[in-house]
């Protein structure tokens, strides 16, 4: 996607709703709308929360983990930890409290037995942070019973449609149940 002016994204309210369901799909428009949809997203995050985030090669998922990664502060660059799985950064919540931010890109995951090896269990239940997850459905039965899932659409050039559906309730930290 390449960078066009910002559409800005819709009050995170009407984004997001954390007794569940499914939102209506909001159109973006560029990378730097969607880094800004990251931003308001960071903004209603807290430790515990787990956002899975679905959609094809080049769909947007880094560019929102980066716009989600500036609004927590994080001072370091965000890239997708492909090769390593998972990568750590130290933020804080707009409210001032510290918050470690786990980003893990499951795309080159073999088998979900995988997981174990990284310790899924520990990002799938962030008590001290908030897990951001590319390629989810690699993780096979090892998500969390509790999550946002964020389904990054193709629309058209340089478009994508976002949809975020709140699985379980997402007010406690996630829990990871193996099946």
């Amino acid at each position: 996607m390449k960078a066009t002016p910002p559409n800005p994204p819709a009050p995170l309210a009407a984004l997001v709703d954390r007794t569940g369901g499914v939102h209506p799909a909001h159109e973006i428009r560029g990378v730097v709308a969607m880094h800004r949809l990251g931003m308001g997203l960071a903004a209603e995050l807290h430790a515990g929360d787990v956002l899975l985030l679905h959609g094809d090669l080049g769909a947007g998922k880094t560019t929102l983990t980066q716009g989600i990664a500036a609004g927590l502060r994080v001072p370091e660059a965000i890239r997708s930890p492909t090769f390593g799985l998972v990568a750590e950064y130290d933020g804080m919540t707009d409210g001032g409290t510290p918050v470690r931010l786990y980003h893990l890109d499951l795309y080159r995951l073999d088998t979900p037995a995988e997981l174990e090896g990284v310790g899924f269990d520990r990002y799938a239940e962030p008590d001290d942070g908030i897990s951001v997850i590319e390629w989810p459905e690699r993780a096979g039965g090892w998500l969390p019973e509790r999550y946002l899932l964020v389904a990054i659409d193709y629309a058209g050039p340089d478009v994508r449609r976002v949809t975020i559906q709140v699985v379980g309730a997402t007010h406690q930290p996630a829990r990871a149940t193996k099946r």
